[in-house]
């Protein structure tokens, strides 16, 4: 395909537009639906050509390019201030399809149905948050709550407010999580003493702290899992 044709210039089959509605979504690359979110590229380079510019920096990682801030994706030339807006935007609405609660929501019974909850809220975030799942009984999940939203390497939870927010729901147990962006998971000496003090303060209330989980570079660790809690 010609890197210089602009998408009018192109067969129906070509088009992206076109292309989805005579062959459906799934046949389209993904530089062909980011192309349809920007919608035009320059003379000296198509739409389509623009896109897979921008996925080659990404190295064609959707979860890498879902990382990237307005002003970062301003940095192609052609992607002005409305065209980056409207590629974060539609990649945040993916991630919150993927967090939607299910109606049916089944029991958390181990480490990887936690990080199946949690990953899509904390895996492509360039900075730190702390997030806590409440559950009930049954280990249904009742709601999911950011606590905190830090820097590069830290962030905070408030004990207290953790411990309101699972009496206002009528939790019996809490998932602690939190990311870091540098992939690197392993825990530090506050994330220990954090999970320690919740898990005490915890037991006074009769609510009990299942996990807590540090994510990144779509992995997780898991205290439970590795004997810390």
């Amino acid at each position: 395909m010609n890197n210089k044709l602009s998408i009018k210039e192109l067969s129906d089959d070509d088009k992206p537009r076109e292309k989805l509605l005579l062959k459906g979504r799934s046949s389209l690359s993904d530089a062909e639906l980011l192309a349809i979110l920007i919608g035009s590229g320059s003379r000296e380079e198509s739409a389509i050509a623009l896109c897979q510019r921008i996925l080659n920096g990404t190295k064609n990682n959707l979860n890498q390019l879902a990382k990237l801030s307005v002003k970062e994706l301003m940095v192609y030339k052609e992607i002005g201030e409305a065209k980056a807006i409207s590629i974060v935007a539609a990649l945040e609405l993916g991630r919150r399809r993927k967090s939607s609660d299910k109606i049916d929501q089944i029991a958390i019974q181990s480490s990887s149905q936690a990080y199946e909850e949690l990953r899509s809220v904390l895996e492509d975030l360039p900075h730190e948050e702390f997030w806590v799942v409440l559950l009930n009984r049954a280990n249904k999940v009742i709601t999911k709550q950011l606590l905190g939203r830090g820097g590069i390497s830290s962030t905070s939870a408030d004990i207290r407010i953790i411990l309101k927010l699972a009496l206002d729901h009528l939790a019996t147990g809490v998932i602690l999580a939190h990311n870091h962006p540098s992939g690197n998971l392993n825990p530090s000496l506050a994330d220990k003493q954090l999970t320690n003090k919740v898990k005490e303060a915890s037991l006074l209330l009769d609510i009990q702290v299942l996990d807590h989980l540090i994510i990144g570079n779509n992995e997780y660790l898991s205290f439970m899992d590795e004997g810390l809690i």
